[in-house]
């Protein structure tokens, strides 16, 4: 495992984390909590120092299993919650309030929760669920922020970028008052590299990418997901097919088989050197043993990037 440093906060971090969204029982269907806490532990066993949750996962679920497995291990591991809107609205939508999002009573409620889920204090990554760059100077959130790091409640804060909004966070950014930003990044949605990284660089602000698997063989024409997994809609409609088309093709050309598609995905995703780390879902001992060797291979060769390149594909699957 290699590591890399998470922006300001100077901690070193693997560069493969793990995202813990499918351990949580909602959204994704079929976790076993069981089969999920052997994964966190062998995730620990690779190398891995930094566990990505949110409280809107399973309603607590997640950070609880992620609370439960590091109660039992020495290892020095980096812990990432999310604070959910108050008002529900994923993605943030324009002109609503600061206030009607993330009042600070709100702020402190959720992280007082997720400290009590975690068993852990402070907490080392407390994030927004959703932004937009229309609070910076709305509400009371800052002030509140600040005061749970005073108070030893949490060590950083950042925030979730929408997902395909990749210029939203800039205004906060450039006013240095946020450590850390989690961002769709991925050989399909290439457009953070543009604009979003080199500010992040600027600023000492640590980079968490998220969604690095847009890019697998694992998608078919005729996959079906279980009933109620968020997939179900992500993949409707003609969008199956689409991805399969493109894999295909992505495959040929760097002449690597479908199956190696998840590697050569991870390791994409950690060319820009912004990156800290990339924090895939891993519920499966398998899939984590199969993420960390993404580490362990390297940087892709430039022939390699220069192909991936031109797979960049502007759509947004969450609509």
């Amino acid at each position: 495992m290699q590591y890399r440093t998470l922006g300001r906060t100077g901690w070193r971090v693997a560069e493969i984390g793990y995202g813990a969204w499918g351990i949580g029982q909602s959204g994704w269907v079929g976790a076993q909590d069981e089969e999920s806490i052997n994964a966190l532990n062998r995730a620990i066993d690779l190398g891995i120092n930094f566990i990505d949750t949110a409280l809107a996962y399973g309603n607590g679920h997640s950070e609880s299993l992620v609370g439960k497995v590091l109660k039992h291990r020495a290892e020095r591991v980096y812990v990432a919650s999310k604070i959910r809107p108050k008002n529900g609205q994923w993605p943030a939508r324009p002109h609503i309030s600061a206030d009607q999002v993330f009042p600070g009573d709100w702020i402190r409620e959720c992280t007082e929760r997720s400290l009590r889920n975690l068993g852990r204090e402070p907490l080392d990554l407390q994030q927004f669920h959703v932004w937009s760059d229309e609070w910076v100077g709305q509400g009371d959130w800052f002030d509140t922020i600040s005061r749970l790091k005073h108070e030893g409640k949490i060590s950083a804060f950042g925030i979730s970028i929408n997902d395909h909004a990749r210029g939203n966070a800039l205004k906060l950014i450039e006013l240095g008052i946020v450590d850390t930003v989690q961002v769709i990044y991925n050989v399909f949605d290439q457009t953070p590299k543009e604009a979003l990284f080199p500010a992040c660089e600027h600023h000492q602000v640590g980079v968490i990418v998220r969604v690095p698997f847009d890019v697998t063989g694992r998608v078919r024409p005729d996959t079906e997901f279980p009933p109620g997994d968020f997939r179900t809609h992500y993949f409707g409609g003609e969008r199956k097919d689409e991805v399969y088309r493109r894999v295909q093709a992505m495959s040929a050309e760097l002449g690597i088989s479908v199956d190696q598609l998840a590697e050569f995905a991870l390791r994409y995703a950690l060319v820009p050197p912004q990156v800290s780390t990339v924090i895939p879902g891993m519920r499966s001992t398998t899939n984590v043993e199969r993420n960390c060797r993404a580490s362990d291979q390297g940087r892709l060769t430039d022939d390699q990037v220069q192909i991936l390149d031109k797979y960049r594909w502007q759509r947004n699957f969450y609509r």
